[in-house]
C-alpha cells in the first residue's frame, strides 16, 4: 500500500512541476513583451534571495507568483518603476477584501526583494516597506475599536495556555452555558458608559470565576467561592496587586450588578497592596536616538506621541478633522474616561503631517472611486449622519494598507492601523539604538510630561495635556526633577 501512495505522490509532483514549468515559460513571454526582455537567471536570483530569507520551498513559489503579478500589473521595464507605481499597485491590493493580511505582507515581501535585492533600484532600499507590512494588520472583532459594534454575546478571550485559573472548565463552555450572566455585564457597563476595555476585563474574570468554581448556575456564587479564586490568583498564579485588584473590581461589579447580589461581604479578603513603580523615562539624548532610528508613517506617530503625550490609542484613532494647522493644535477625542482634551501641534511636524494628509487624501479618493471609501463611526453618529463615513474629514489619519469586511455586517471599510504594529517598530529601533530602558510607546508619554516639567512648565498645565484626573497621577513624573536620589550628592563624588 505504502508503494502505490509513494508512486502517486510522485505522479502529482511531476504534474505539478511540468504544470508550473509551462505557467513559468507563458508568464516570461508576457512580460518579456510587457516590461522588456528579463535577463538570464533573473528568477533564479529572486528565489534565491526569497530563500535567504528563510522562507519555505511553498512560500517561495507563492512569492515568485506575487512578483510576477506585479510585473505583469505595472507592465513596463523594471528599471523604469517608481515609489508611485509600487504604491499604486500596493494600494489596489489593499482594496481586494478576499485578500487575506498575510498574503498582502506575501505581496510585500516580494517587490521588496524584487525591487531591492534583485533590480537593484536606488530608491528602493529606502521606501516605506515596514509601514506596509506593519499596517496590513487588520482589527479583530474584540478590538477596542470596533468591538461596541458587536453583538451582546460573550467577547473571547486571548487566553493563552496556562494563563486561565484553571483548564478543567475550557472557557468556551463556560461562556456558552453562562451566556444569560455574562450578557448582563455588558448590558450594565454599557448602561454606565464604561469604556469596552472595562466591559471586556470584567467578561474575562467573570468567565474565569465561574471556570474555577464549577457552579451550576451563576446564582450559586457565594462570597467564600470569590475569596477562594482571589486567594488563588495571589498564592498560586502570583499575579501583580495590581492584577488582583482589577480582579476583584470585575467580580464585584459581576456579583452586585449582573448578579443582583445587594450585600456583598468581602472585607475579610486582604486586598493587596499597591507599589509605587517609577515610570521609564528616557533623557532627550535617548529620545533623539530613538527618532533617528524611525521614519516613514510609524516615525511620525512616535514623533506624535513625545511632541503631544498622547497615548498609543489616541494617536492611532486620530482623524484628519482633529488637526487644527491655523491654531497648532490636535484635538484628542474620546481619550480615557470618554473626555476630550487639546494638545499642541508641533512645529516641527506641520510639514510631515500634511504630506501625511496628501498621501492619506489620494488613497481616500482612490477608495472613493472604487466604491470602498468608507470609514467607520459609532452606530449613534452612523445614524444621525448617515453620509459622513464619507467625508474626507472623518477619515483616519493614519489608515490602514486594507479594507476590511464586517464578518458580522458585511460592511466594507478602511480603518486605522493596528497598534501592534507602532509597537513593535519602536521596539526594534529602541533595541537598534542600544537603549537598554524598557522602551514602549508609553515610555514617550513618560518623557514628554518629564521633559516638560524640567523645562519649568506649571504642574497644572502638565496635568491639563496629559488629560489626568487628579495632579496626584502627574506627580510622579517630578521625581525626575532632581538630581540623583532626592537631589542628594553622593560621597563618593567627594573623595
Amino acid at each position: 500500500m505504502s508503494t502505490y501512495l509513494t508512486y502517486f505522490v510522485a505522479i502529482i509532483t511531476i504534474a505539478f512541476m511540468t504544470r508550473y514549468s509551462k505557467h513559468q515559460e507563458t508568464t516570461k513571454q508576457k512580460m518579456v513583451s510587457a516590461c522588456g526582455d528579463i535577463p538570464e537567471g533573473f528568477w533564479d536570483k529572486f528565489i534565491h534571495c526569497a530563500a535567504s530569507h528563510r522562507h519555505g520551498n511553498s512560500y517561495v513559489r507563492w512569492m515568485v507568483v506575487r512578483a510576477e503579478d506585479y510585473l505583469n500589473a505595472i507592465a513596463k521595464p523594471i528599471n523604469s518603476h517608481q515609489p508611485a507605481d509600487v504604491r499604486m499597485c500596493l494600494d489596489d491590493l489593499g482594496r481586494n477584501v478576499s485578500l487575506q493580511p498575510w498574503q498582502l505582507v506575501q505581496a510585500v515581501q516580494s517587490i521588496q526583494i524584487l525591487l531591492v535585492e534583485v533590480a537593484q533600484l536606488p530608491w528602493a532600499a529606502s521606501f516605506d516597506w515596514i509601514s506596509y507590512i506593519a499596517r496590513a494588520q487588520e482589527l479583530e472583532p474584540t478590538h477596542a475599536t470596533i468591538a461596541r459594534d458587536a453583538p451582546l454575546t460573550p467577547i473571547r478571550s486571548k487566553a493563552r495556555s496556562g494563563s486561565s485559573p484553571t483548564r478543567a472548565a475550557p472557557l468556551a463552555e463556560v461562556r456558552q452555558h453562562h451566556a444569560a450572566a455574562l450578557e448582563r455585564i455588558a448590558v450594565e457597563c454599557r448602561l454606565r458608559g464604561y469604556s469596552i476595555r472595562t466591559e471586556q476585563s470584567y467578561r474575562q474574570w467573570a468567565e474565569r470565576l465561574l471556570a474555577f468554581c464549577h457552579v451550576a448556575q451563576a446564582s450559586d456564587l457565594t462570597d467564600a467561592h470569590v475569596r477562594a479564586f482571589l486567594e488563588y490568583l495571589a498564592l498560586e498564579r502570583k499575579v501583580s496587586p495590581a492584577t488582583q485588584q482589577q480582579a476583584l473590581n470585575g467580580l464585584i461589579f459581576f456579583l452586585h450588578h449582573a448578579l443582583g447580589r445587594k450585600v456583598i461581604a468581602l472585607e475579610e479578603y486582604a486586598k493587596p497592596k499597591q507599589h509605587k513603580r517609577m515610570p521609564v523615562v528616557l533623557s532627550p539624548g535617548e529620545v533623539q536616538l530613538l527618532l533617528m532610528k524611525l521614519d516613514g508613517v510609524f516615525g511620525l506617530m512616535a514623533r506624535l506621541l513625545y511632541g503631544t503625550g498622547m497615548r498609543l490609542m489616541e494617536c492611532v484613532r486620530l482623524r484628519v478633522q482633529d488637526i487644527d494647522f491655523a491654531y497648532h493644535e490636535i484635538a484628542v477625542r474620546n481619550a480615557k474616561e470618554n473626555k476630550d482634551r487639546v494638545v499642541p501641534l508641533p512645529e516641527r511636524l506641520i510639514a510631515p503631517l500634511q504630506q501625511q494628509l496628501s498621501d492619506a487624501k489620494a488613497l481616500h479618493e482612490q477608495d472613493l472611486a472604487t466604491g470602498v471609501g468608507e470609514v467607520y463611526l459609532p452606530e449613534a453618529l452612523a445614524r444621525k449622519y448617515p453620509n459622513a463615513a464619507k467625508e474626507w474629514r472623518w477619515k483616519y489619519l493614519f489608515p490602514s494598507s486594507r479594507i476590511s469586511q464586517d464578518p458580522r455586517t458585511g460592511a466594507v471599510r478602511r480603518h486605522h492601523l493596528h497598534e501592534n504594529g507602532l509597537q513593535k517598530v519602536v521596539k526594534r529601533a529602541a533595541d537598534a539604538a542600544g537603549i537598554t530602558k524598557r522602551v514602549n510607546c508609553h515610555a514617550l508619554r513618560h518623557s514628554f510630561a518629564t521633559h516638560l516639567l524640567q523645562q519649568g512648565q506649571d504642574i497644572r498645565t502638565v496635568q491639563e495635556l496629559l488629560g489626568h484626573a487628579n495632579v496626584r497621577t502627574t506627580m510622579i513624573y517630578t521625581h525626575m526633577l532632581n538630581r540623583g536620589g532626592l537631589g542628594v550628592r553622593s560621597p563618593l563624588d567627594s573623595l
